[in-house]
């Protein structure tokens, strides 16, 4: 047993800067992953619609699931930030997509938001090391 956090993914970078966060860290049984913005060639996506913004976010999102050895199934909590209450229909249209069954459980709220980005998400997810 693993008893030491596991960093997954390695640092964050936008626009050839390094960011002082990791993209997701195993702790125990858990992978904790760090706030989603949509990305495009390794820029924020700052143009289209709430719902190709959401569709790249849970993309990325799964991608480093994957890095961790879990899955969209694992997921056991979401932290959404929008920049516009309108748009919550169409992210959760989106989201839905993503999550259809046993969906995790989910805050959402109203956030100027640091990039000039529609969403922002965020998951923990649970998988236990002995299924890794």
């Amino acid at each position: 047993m693993v008893n030491k956090k596991q960093i997954i993914g390695g640092s964050l970078e936008i626009g050839g800067r390094i960011l002082s966060l990791s993209r997701a860290i195993r702790a125990g049984d858990f992978v904790y992953l760090t706030g989603q913005i949509p990305m495009r060639d390794g820029a924020p996506m700052t143009d289209g619609s709430v719902e190709d913004q959401t569709r790249a976010v849970l993309d990325d999102i799964t991608a480093t699931l994957e890095l961790a050895g879990c899955t969209r199934d694992d997921v056991i909590k979401s932290m959404v930030w929008l920049r516009d209450r309108n748009d919550f229909p169409g992210f959760n249209l989106i989201y839905g997509e993503y999550f259809p069954v046993e969906p995790p459980t989910r805050s959402a709220v109203i956030s100027d938001l640091l990039v000039d980005v529609r969403v922002e998400v965020e998951v923990i997810a649970y998988h236990p090391i002995a299924d890794v």
